[in-house]
């Protein structure tokens, strides 16, 4: 599987942003999905998770009301809608896939490259 995200960018603190991850493969239906972050000079860190039925999402406290993850399983895709952003969102994001229930540690089996999230105070 090989994942691609977009979507990143410069937005003010309040804005809005909405994640892109485009999954390959014909078996997108069966993995379980998230996404992570990384700040500089801080550890990747868990964000959001859903599973591959998308019957079971999880999120970090702090984007809890704020952020929610969807897929859509015909299109390969999976979605991060970043509401109310603040500037602690700053960092780099990633989506990521693994076969079997969704987790929220960071057992996934394949990362897309990242992309840059910026929010200004």
């Amino acid at each position: 599987v090989q994942l691609q995200a977009s979507g990143g960018g410069l937005v003010q603190a309040g804005g809005s942003l909405r994640l892109s991850c485009v999954a390959s493969g014909r078996t997108f239906s069966s993995y379980s999905m998230g996404w992570f972050r990384q700040a500089p000079g801080k550890e990747r860190e868990f964000v959001a998770a859903i599973s591959y039925s998308a019957g079971t999402t999880y999120y970090r406290d702090s984007v809890k009301g704020r952020f929610t993850i969807s897929r859509d399983n015909a299109k390969n895709m999976v979605y991060l809608q970043m509401n109310s952003l603040k500037p602690e969102d700053t960092a780099v994001y990633y989506c990521a896939a693994r076969r079997g229930v969704v987790v929220t540690g960071p057992a996934y089996d394949y990362w897309g490259q990242g992309t840059q999230v910026t929010v200004s105070s």
